[in-house]
């Protein structure tokens, strides 16, 4: 059985953007690219209708490229249990409104028992400064938090 990973939209967005002329974001694609490439195979893949929200938003033709990519990818619900877990984690968290789909990405791979959630986004998901809070509000839920990592995290051995 493959190891499941929830792809957060950032991981979408660096796969489809034009090829940055900053360099830190020109080598997070290609990062991106390199794990798509090589490494999504080995997974179970799934993202969430928040995924697909945020992916339409913005530049209509870049918007048709990352919902291509997500056509084929299954949907993880937003239950009731998802809601309540992510507005938790929002309180506790202290996160900001326009945060609120930050945690609604960590709830859903949460409930529904997801191995690691894939992302570029460190300032409300993969930061080691929120872990802790992050871990103790889903466990006290009853949830197993997934590892919230970045594609070079996860390229494998």
């Amino acid at each position: 059985m493959a190891r499941t990973v929830y792809l957060e939209t950032s991981i979408i967005s660096y796969l489809v953007a034009r090829p940055s002329r900053d360099l830190v974001t020109a080598a997070r694609q290609e990062l991106t690219r390199e794990w798509w490439g090589r490494r999504r195979a080995s997974f179970d893949v799934y993202v969430s209708e928040a995924v697909i929200a945020e992916a339409r938003a913005g530049d209509s033709e870049v918007a048709a490229r990352r919902l291509a990519i997500l056509a084929d990818l299954p949907l993880l619900e937003i239950t009731a249990e998802v809601t309540q877990l992510a507005r938790a984690l929002a309180k506790a968290l202290q996160l900001p409104q326009r945060a609120a789909a930050d945690a609604v990405h960590v709830a859903t791979a949460a409930c529904h028992g997801m191995e690691f959630l894939l992302t570029w986004n460190s300032t409300h998901i993969a930061n080691a400064e929120l872990r802790p809070t992050i871990d103790e509000v889903s466990r006290y839920s009853g949830y197993t938090p997934p590892i919230l990592c970045t594609p070079d995290e996860l390229m494998g051995g």
